[in-house]
């Protein structure tokens, strides 16, 4: 049997996907899991994947000037879009070549009607340049929507809270590929060691200006590297860097972790405690429990006990009381767009509600187990003000011996800190403002 190319094992992916409503990043981590790929290889089917659903809704709306209303087949109409995607928003692949492979693919997986039906759709858009800046006729949300492939309730919705040119400029970094980015386990090492051991591996990486303890990664596969399996750096994105000292847990301080897994934050903190003191970091999956514990393993961390409970059951669970407790709540995901594109394709207004409620409940469930005088800090990788903002004013409006902890920014490095809110306590971070993912933070503080 032939060997499949790049093109082929990405379309079946995009197919998996949409039949199935699963997630790309699953399926495609099965697939190369699967097929043995040469590195440029797995790159492409990365990139083609990824991009051809970020960029749904703008290459929909290109097919439909040649398609109209006729019914595709599935497959047909992930094909279209990966060869546009191709045509368009990839320099390195020549216009003929992606038009001739994918008349390939619809002879082998087609008949001769479906092939001249592709070849002759994919030609006349060559042909018709301009259709890429045809506007559809609507609001100024779905010509956003379009332009730059978000939901259209979606980019209505940051347009009521962020304003036009900060939701374009949301969108625009929500389609371009994220950067990894890697943090050194300070209790081991320094930036600078790593950096160099880094260079002597043939890897590439430079100082971040979000987090004192990030590396940015110029490409190379780190977690195959002898430093990551030594454990002097965790892969983490540069905002989720922010949670641990936002935190401010001190050494031999008693910690809280509700909602861990797979313990990037949790083992942030115990660096950042020296490894002294208690940390229990608790998530209500079994098989999340192993991640915890292997993390903390591989990094030399000695003092996270990770327990399988749901975070509203914890009360219950005779745990006594934390100096800190960390509430990285589920959420719409809304921030990290970039690295999971289907996310916006699959989330509804009605999710963003559901959500609310819950992050709400947790945050009320946990405040008993927190210390007097003691510090909580709750954090989503969303930009939602309903899943964020409203949330924590609520929290303190309606219990009295809590209050915004303003004294925040001190904790957080200094090109941070202008996005510090009104109250002191609460920072959010936007997709464009530093290249890495949205995430919200807020320090809150019981009365002592």
């Amino acid at each position: 049997m032939a060997k499949k190319g790049a093109r082929d094992i990405a379309l079946d992916v995009l197919n998996r996907v949409e039949e199935h409503k699963s997630y790309s990043n699953l399926e495609l981590r099965n697939v190369l899991d699967r097929e043995n790929l040469s590195a440029a290889d797995a790159g492409l089917v990365t990139e083609l994947v990824y991009g051809t659903i970020q960029r749904k809704m703008t290459l929909d709306h290109v097919l439909s000037h040649f398609v109209g209303n006729k019914k595709v087949q599935t497959w047909v109409r992930n094909l279209l879009r990966l060869s546009l995607y191709q045509i368009h928003f990839l320099d390195r692949i020549p216009e003929r070549a992606a038009v001739h492979q994918a008349v390939e693919i619809a002879k082998k997986r087609g008949h001769q009607g479906i092939a001249s039906m592709v070849n002759g759709v994919l030609r006349n858009v060559l042909r018709q340049p301009d259709v890429w800046e045809r506007q559809p006729k609507g609001s100024r949300a779905l010509q956003i929507a379009v332009a730059y492939s978000h939901p259209e309730w979606l980019v209505r919705q940051w347009l009521n809270v962020y304003g036009e040119e900060t939701t374009i400029a949301i969108c625009e970094a929500n389609n371009r590929t994220p950067h990894s980015a890697i943090r050194v386990n300070a209790w081991k090492t320094t930036k600078d060691q790593v950096l160099d051991k880094l260079a002597e591996e043939g890897l590439e990486g430079q100082a971040s200006s979000v987090s004192p303890h990030a590396i940015l990664m110029e490409g190379g596969h780190v977690a195959g590297s002898r430093l990551f399996k030594e454990g002097y750096f965790t892969i983490q994105d540069e905002s989720s860097m922010l949670v641990a000292p936002a935190l401010a847990a001190q050494p031999g301080m008693r910690v809280l972790d509700a909602c861990a897994a797979p313990g990037g934050k949790t083992t942030h903190i115990a660096e950042m405690m020296e490894n002294r003191g208690e940390i229990i970091a608790s998530d209500v999956h079994p098989h999340k429990r192993d991640l915890i514990a292997n993390a903390a393993k591989r990094l030399g961390i000695t003092i996270i006990q990770p327990i399988v409970s749901d975070a509203l059951d914890l009360p219950e669970k005779a745990l006594g009381t934390f100096d800190r407790i960390l509430l990285d709540a589920p959420c719409t995901g809304f921030g990290v767009i970039r690295r999971k594109p289907d996310l916006k394709w699959n989330k509804t207004p009605e999710d963003v509600r559901a959500i609310a409620q819950l992050q709400y409940e947790l945050l009320k469930t946990l405040a008993p187990l927190l210390a007097e005088g003691g510090v909580m800090v709750y954090s989503t990788c969303t930009i939602e003000p309903a899943e964020n903002q409203e949330i924590v004013r609520r929290f303190v409006e309606e219990h009295p011996d809590f209050v915004f902890d303003d004294t925040l920014a001190q904790d957080l490095p200094e090109a941070v800190r202008g996005h510090v809110d009104e109250t002191g306590a609460c920072v959010q971070i936007l997709p464009h403002h530093f290249e890495s993912d949205g995430f919200f933070i807020a320090r809150l503080k019981r009365r002592g």
